[in-house]
């Protein structure tokens, strides 16, 4: 069991980067402070071509681990909903979250009970928030799933708006604490017709699916 479990836990923790319908990656301005240090952080490319944020120690070995401790993923920083982004809207899609992501783990590492365990890695991640605006369009801000006002015109003539969700996530040894990688990952979900549209969780499930999906399907 063990061994069919076994998996590089780089390569797990890096294919949550995969999927979405953009190729654009989180920049500084985004960055929440959840993870310690994202002065190494530099960008790489997924598996599935996507170009992504990422470190990993170079004394990483991933034969050294077998377990994965999951810390729920959370909000950070705190979310403010507001009448585009329910508090209901935002505890549907953290709930999915953490099924889906959680339950793809397992299929690729030990879940275990506690981080004390031998041989075992910490897992922790959140959804985090964004400040974005476009050049010559209004700044637009909600925290901690930013809508980004997006530069084309729709039919109609109203500004189409991305639904966008970034998720920063790390690894750590659970023997010594010590941080050995570190993601940051930027998600679009569908697009709304005007900024008066309600974002739902239907909206942005495809991100999280394609997270979950991505670290299911991994074969090195």
């Amino acid at each position: 069991m063990l061994a069919m479990k076994h998996i590089s836990a780089a390569v797990v923790i890096g294919s949550l980067l995969l999927g979405g319908c953009t190729s654009k990656v989180a920049d500084t301005k985004d960055y929440s402070g959840f993870l310690p240090d994202y002065s190494k952080l530099h960008k790489a490319e997924s598996a599935s071509g996507q170009e992504v944020l990422r470190w990993m120690d170079p004394s990483f070995k991933a034969q050294n681990y077998q377990n994965l401790y999951y810390e729920p993923i959370v909000y950070y920083p705190a979310p403010k909903p507001n009448a585009q982004v329910t508090q209901q809207t935002l505890d549907q899609v953290l709930n999915y979250t953490n099924q889906n992501v959680k339950a793809a783990f397992g299929q690729r590492l030990n879940l275990v009970n506690s981080p004390k365990t031998p041989n075992t890695l910490i897992f922790r991640g959140a959804i985090t928030g964004v400040a974005a605006s476009t050049e010559g369009l209004q700044f637009y801000e909600v925290i901690p799933v930013a809508l980004v006002i997006a530069g084309t015109m729709a039919a109609t003539g109203e500004r189409d708006q991305d639904t966008t969700l970034l998720f920063e996530g790390q690894l750590i040894d659970a023997s010594t604490g010590k941080t050995v990688f570190e993601v940051v990952r930027k998600g679009f979900g569908k697009q709304l017709s005007n900024d008066s549209q309600k974002v739902t969780a239907e909206d942005l499930k495809k991100i999280v699916t394609d997270m979950a999906s991505d670290i299911q399907r991994y074969r090195e």
